[in-house]
């Protein structure tokens, strides 16, 4: 038994995916591309200027799209500085939603640690920040413990509780599904109540997948990812994520109370290549729908 193409387009409506500002420089415009209103994250990468963040979400709200700027922790050297970006986003580009993540640089440039200190100092109630996502990992960090990720995910299901804010987990991208369902399994049955948005990546040669993987340090991705090096061919056909939605759709079918709610694309292979890719698979459910009709 599997997933219906219905069940995978409900999956994929209201999807969200991402963008660097680099990426995004090379795309002429987002409507191309894109439904309107669809949720595009905006990365801050360390050593970045906060302002071409904040360009870029100016520019996705001003084409019609949400964006979701990330606000990384350890990025800040002061506080000050979050509170300048915040203000930014926020007067600039109309931003409502933020991901608020660690981020990967071993030692913080300023006062906060992780992404718990900035949920707690208040400041995106200042500004007026309506929803926020935070970071959930299925597969595990090679920089966390399991014990500290357990941990964190408790903490801000708490926070969560106290906050008028909406909020939501979106996920490190993985490409097992066994190890995504166990763990979601595993964070409900630990008092999780926030809905998952769940990452996967866009259509990519294995090649690229397994470059992404190895800089993320996704342990079981990484072996299933090799283990197909051994039929070299693979290495530069694209890979396509269906047989992840598929394995999603038809796990949410047998567990209705599990808490994934919709999809995050990485789109490693490039924006137009996922966006079209998921175009394709919502107009096949959408024609085999008439055709049951």
């Amino acid at each position: 038994m599997s997933a219906s193409l219905k069940q995978i387009s409900s999956l994929l409506n209201g999807f969200s995916t991402e963008v660097t500002p680099t990426s995004a420089s090379k795309i002429d415009n987002f409507q191309d591309h894109l439904s309107l209103g669809t949720s595009i994250n905006v990365t801050f990468l360390a050593g970045s200027n906060l302002r071409d963040t904040v360009q870029v979400c100016k520019r996705l709200n001003e084409e019609g799209f949400n964006p979701v700027p990330h606000i990384v922790a350890r990025n800040f050297e002061n506080t000050m500085a979050l509170e300048i970006f915040l203000d930014l986003l926020v007067s600039t580009a109309d931003v409502h939603e933020v991901l608020v993540i660690a981020g990967g640089i071993g030692r913080p440039l300023g006062p906060f640690s992780d992404s718990l200190q900035i949920l707690n100092s208040g400041l995106l109630e200042k500004y007026q920040i309506r929803k926020v996502g935070v970071a959930g990992h299925p597969e595990g960090s090679p920089d966390i413990s399991k014990d500290k990720l357990a941990n964190a995910i408790r903490d801000k299901n708490n926070w969560a509780k106290n906050s008028d804010m909406e909020a939501y987990i979106t996920t490190q991208f993985c490409f097992e599904v066994p190890s995504i369902m166990t763990w979601e399994k595993n964070i409900r049955r630990d008092g999780n109540k926030l809905p998952i948005h769940i990452g996967i990546p866009g259509p990519a040669t294995l090649n690229t997948l397994i470059k992404f993987a190895t800089m993320s340090g996704i342990g079981p991705s990484i072996r299933v990812l090799t283990r197909q090096t051994k039929n070299l061919t693979k290495l530069v056909f694209t890979q396509d994520p269906l047989r992840i939605i598929e394995g999603i759709a038809f796990a949410k079918l047998q567990d209705p109370d599990c808490l994934v709610e919709q999809l995050h694309f990485y789109p490693f292979g490039g924006l137009a290549k996922t966006a079209a890719w998921i175009k394709d698979i919502l107009e096949k459910s959408e024609f085999k729908n008439l055709e049951v009709g």
